[in-house]
Order: structure tokens, then C-alpha cells, then sequence
């Protein structure tokens, strides 16, 4: 009797490692967590349609000629149904992604032109990539001739990679995988991509994932990887699909994979700007206030624009004031859930507005990183204060009686 010899099947760990090697051909990474990372992306487009959540993956320089348009060339031959662009409207994508044909994987390159600083904010393209990171996410739109108008729902979830300089906005960059990309140093190398040959050899590594996808995709559809510790919420989200690929694939991709999740959230961190509330709000913690229970307003804004590091002295071209404080911190609630506000203080001198720290406590605990490891006793005696009723001018009077050892002032105190 004549068999035919059955196709081996085909090993998860294997297939990612020769994906992994083939933009090892082409890309220079910042890092090997950057590999791992890129790498499980392109699996888990082929799996998209199990998952919750589709992360964003986000290739970021400060400079053109990082290499970042050739990421996105190279994870467009190793994803189903790619479509690059550089402009795009959102009402375009939404269609496409509601087309027959099959959700895409949308690969945007300078995506810094629509989000930069002069391109101003298109909100309807930063909608859709924001809604269309999870699988409930889509637009509500009105479809119809003249009168005869419906109501349609359009789904916007779908993979994507972006390309661009500098950065991108929180919503955006909070549901992504971030990349940093560099200019390559004279000792790093890479092979010269001609797309007439490589394409063709992309093109058998995208089949070979999505033939071993689809031996997975009832095992991913149900997995629940076990995360990092520390990783939870909106993080837990993005990684979870790339670890759930790497689970099913096996080898040391599992090992592989929490690692580079931890380094590339905690790198993340490193880069993120904090909001300008919050950076006031821990500036006051623990370079004003450093342990007082009220200072006035007029302290307050001398400490701010004493330094030098801070954006206090120019906030659209002129110092913080007491308005500007007010607005900001009105954002914030204190413990009984009332927007924190300026109150009377009294002093010997007078009755001056200021802040409390029972007003602003609750917000440096829930917005504020942690405070420094080190004691702020020796910021606090170098910190003119007001508390219990203390006068602003009698601080002088204790400035004058520091010991030699003590720091100087932060800021001046008013005589």
C-alpha cells in the first residue's frame, strides 16, 4: 500500500527564531528585547482575531535615517494583508478595515506629521487608532442619502505598526510596544534590502507563520499568560497577546519574551514626561512643601521659579503665576473629593492664600512618583515654611539661626 509520507508539523520556536534572524538582516535594534518584541508583534497580527487587544507597535527616533521606514518595509512582507501609508484619513480606515477581504495590518509611516507639534491634532485618525486597539473599539457614523440616514457602527480593531520622529501622544503611546530607534554606529552593519529579491523571501517566512498560526489559534483563543510581575493594567493589556504567542510557540521564546516585556515597559517609563500637573504636584511635594503642612501662594510660586530645571518660568512665554497654579491644581481632588483650591492662611502678618498638604495629599499619593529614597529632613530645614501659623517673614528670622552645616535656601524669603 503506497503512503505518503505526512508534513512534519511545524515548530512555533523555529519559525519565530528565522523571523527573528531575518530582521536581524535588515534592522538594527536598539536592543534584544527590541527582536523579541518585533518579532512576536508580526505572529501576532496572524492571530489578531483572538485576542482582546491588539498592541501598537511604535518605531521612534530623534532623527530621520534611523532605520525606521525599513522596519515597517520589513514587517510588511512578514504580516496577512498589509497596507502602508503615510496619510490616510480615518473614515478610509475605518472602510478598510470593515472590507470582505479580512482585517489588515496597517503599517503608517511618519506618523509624526500627523501628530507633531505643527501638524496640529487630528482627532478622528488618533480615535481610531486608539479605539481600534481593543476588539470593542469603533466609530459610530450616519449612513444614508439626504433624510434617509442610519446609524452604523464601523470597527476600527486591527494591527498597527507606526514610523516617525520624536513622539506621539499618551493615548497613542500607552497602548503601544515603543521602539527607540538609532542611527547606526560605523562598527554595525546591515544587508542591503533590495525588494525584488528579499520580498520573495519575506513572503514564504509570512506563510510559514500564518500556516503555524492557524495550528494555534485555538490554544491562543483561550490562553491567559501568566504576566511579570509588576505588569498590570493598561501594560498587562499590550503584552498580554505577545506573550500568549510566545507561550504557544514555546522554546525559550517564553523566558525571551517576559523579559523583554519587562525591559521595554520599564524603558517606557524612563522616556515618559510627566504631565505638567503631575510634575507640579511632585515638585511641590518634595522641593516646597518638603514636609509642611500649609505654605503660602506667594512662597509657593518663589520656589517654583527658583528652579532651574523646572518649566515653571516659562509657561507660554511668561512665569507661573497664582492663576496658572489655581488652574492646574483644580484639575486634582483632595481626600473628600473637592477640586484642591487656595484657602486663607493665618499668619502674624497677615492672611495670605495658600495651599495645605491635607488638601494635596491625596494626589501626590495616587499621581506622584515614589518620593526619594533619601530623608527630605535636610530639604525641609533648607525650606523657608509655614505651618501652625508660622509667619512668612518670622522664617527669616529662623533661616538666620541654621547651623553652619545646613543648606542654603532654595529660595528667598521675603524680609
Amino acid at each position: 500500500m503506497n503512503t505518503t509520507p505526512s508534513t512534519p508539523p511545524l515548530d512555533g520556536a523555529t519559525v519565530l527564531n528565522e523571523v527573528e534572524t531575518f530582521h536581524r538582516r535588515f534592522n538594527v535594534f536598539p536592543t534584544e528585547a527590541a527582536y523579541v518584541a518585533v518579532t512576536l508583534w508580526d505572529a501576532h497580527a496572524h492571530l489578531v482575531e483572538c485576542f482582546e487587544t491588539t498592541p501598537r507597535i511604535a518605531f521612534l527616533s530623534p532623527e530621520p535615517g534611523s532605520g525606521k521606514s525599513r522596519a515597517l518595509e520589513i514587517a510588511e512582507l512578514l504580516t496577512p494583508r498589509p497596507v502602508s501609508t503615510v496619510s490616510a484619513s480615518a473614515n478610509a480606515l475605518y472602510r478598510l478595515v470593515d472590507s470582505a477581504a479580512g482585517l489588515p495590518t496597517v503599517l503608517f509611516d511618519e506618523v509624526d506629521t500627523i501628530f507633531g507639534p505643527k501638524a496640529g491634532a487630528d482627532e478622528a485618525l488618533r480615535g481610531f487608532l486608539n479605539a481600534g486597539y481593543r476588539r470593542i473599539g469603533g466609530a459610530l457614523r450616519c449612513v444614508g442619502e439626504g433624510s434617509n440616514q442610519n446609524a452604523q457602527v464601523f470597527g476600527s480593531y486591527c494591527a498597527v505598526a507606526m514610523a516617525g520622529l520624536g513622539s506621539l501622544p499618551d493615548t497613542v503611546l500607552t497602548r503601544s510596544v515603543i521602539v527607540r530607534m538609532r542611527k547606526r554606529a560605523p562598527n554595525e552593519r546591515v544587508e542591503p534590502y533590495r525588494q525584488r529579491i528579499h520580498e520573495k523571501q519575506g513572503h514564504e517566512l509570512r506563510d510559514q507563520l500564518a500556516a503555524w498560526a492557524d495550528t494555534v489559534r485555538d490554544q491562543v483563543a483561550e490562553a491567559w499568560p501568566e504576566m511579570p510581575d509588576g505588569v498590570t493594567d493598561r501594560p498587562a493589556d499590550v503584552w498580554e497577546p505577545l506573550l500568549a504567542v510566545a507561550d504557544a510557540a514555546g522554546g525559550d521564546w517564553p523566558a525571551r519574551a517576559r523579559t523583554a516585556c519587562l525591559e521595554l515597559i520599564s524603558a517606557a517609563h524612563d522616556n515618559d514626561e510627566a504631565s505638567l500637573g503631575v510634575r507640579l504636584l511632585t515638585d511641590l511635594r518634595d522641593r516646597v512643601f518638603c514636609g509642611a503642612d500649609r505654605v503660602p501662594t506667594a512662597v509657593i510660586l518663589e520656589g517654583l521659579l527658583a528652579m532651574d530645571d523646572a518649566p515653571w518660568g516659562d509657561m507660554d512665554d511668561k512665569p507661573i503665576n497664582s492663576r496658572t497654579l489655581a488652574r492646574l491644581l483644580a484639575q486634582y481632588v483632595t481626600p473628600a473629593n473637592k477640586p484642591i483650591k487656595p484657602r486663607g492662611i493665618r499668619t502674624p502678618a497677615g492672611f495670605p492664600k495658600g495651599y495645605y498638604a491635607e488638601d494635596l495629599t491625596d494626589a501626590w499619593t495616587r499621581y506622584c512618583p515614589l518620593p526619594p529614597e533619601e530623608s527630605a529632613t535636610s530639604a525641609t530645614s533648607a525650606t523657608p515654611q509655614v505651618s501652625g501659623g508660622e509667619s512668612v517673614a518670622d522664617s527669616d528670622t529662623a533661616i538666620r539661626h541654621m547651623s553652619a552645616e545646613t543648606a542654603t535656601p532654595l529660595f528667598p524669603v521675603a524680609g
